[in-house]
C-alpha cells in the first residue's frame, strides 16, 4: 500500500473493464452474432434477464449505501478506512463488483446479446486479478485477524 492510502494502482480497474465488457460485447454482437435461443424460451430469458438486471442495480445501491454510511473509500484505488462487513458485504465480500456482473448478465439477456454474458464472465475474472486480490491484501494488512475471520466466513464473491 503506498503511503498516501492507496490500493497500490492508479487505474479503477473494476469500472473500466465492466465498461469494457459491455462495449466488446456489443461490437462482437455487431461482428459476430452468437445464435439466441428461440420463442418462448428467449421470453423467459427476458424476463429473468430483468430480474437479474434489477437485482444487480439494488445490490450495487445497497453496498454504495453501506459503505457511505460506514464513513470508507469507495473508490476502488483507495484504501478502505473501515472494515466494511455489514448489510450486502455478509452475503459477498465484493457485492460491487458482483453487482456490476449482474447487470452486464442481465443486460445481456434483456437485449439478446449472448456476447455480453460471455464478456461479464471475463470482466470478473479480471476484475478478481487486477483488482480483488490487491485490495485483499490491502485489507488484511490494515485490519489483520479481523478481516481474515471475515474472509473465512463470507465468499469473495457468492
Amino acid at each position: 500500500m503506498s503511503a498516501a492510502g492507496n490500493i497500490g494502482t492508479r487505474i479503477p480497474w473494476p469500472p473500466l473493464l465492466y465498461l469494457a465488457a459491455i462495449a466488446a460485447g456489443v461490437l462482437l454482437h455487431e461482428v459476430y452474432p452468437m445464435p439466441w435461443i428461440g420463442q418462448p424460451l428467449s421470453d423467459i430469458l427476458f424476463a429473468f434477464g430483468l430480474l437479474v438486471l434489477a437485482g444487480g442495480v439494488a445490490l450495487f445501491a445497497a453496498a454504495i449505501a453501506t459503505m457511505r454510511r460506514a464513513k470508507t473509500a469507495i473508490d476502488p484505488r483507495k484504501a478502505p478506512d473501515h472494515l466494511v462487513t455489514g448489510g450486502p458485504f455478509t452475503i459477498s465480500r465484493n457485492p460491487i463488483y458482483l453487482a456490476d456482473t449482474l447487470i452486464v448478465i442481465g443486460l445481456g439477456l434483456v437485449f439478446q446479446v449472448a456476447w455480453l454474458v460471455v464478456a461479464a464472465l471475463v470482466a470478473a475474472l479480471l476484475t478478481t486479478r487486477l483488482a480483488i486480490v490487491p485490495e485483499e491484501k490491502v485489507l488484511a494488512e490494515r485490519f489483520g485477524k479481523r478481516y481474515r475471520d471475515y474472509a473465512r466466513r463470507i465468499r469473495r464473491w457468492i
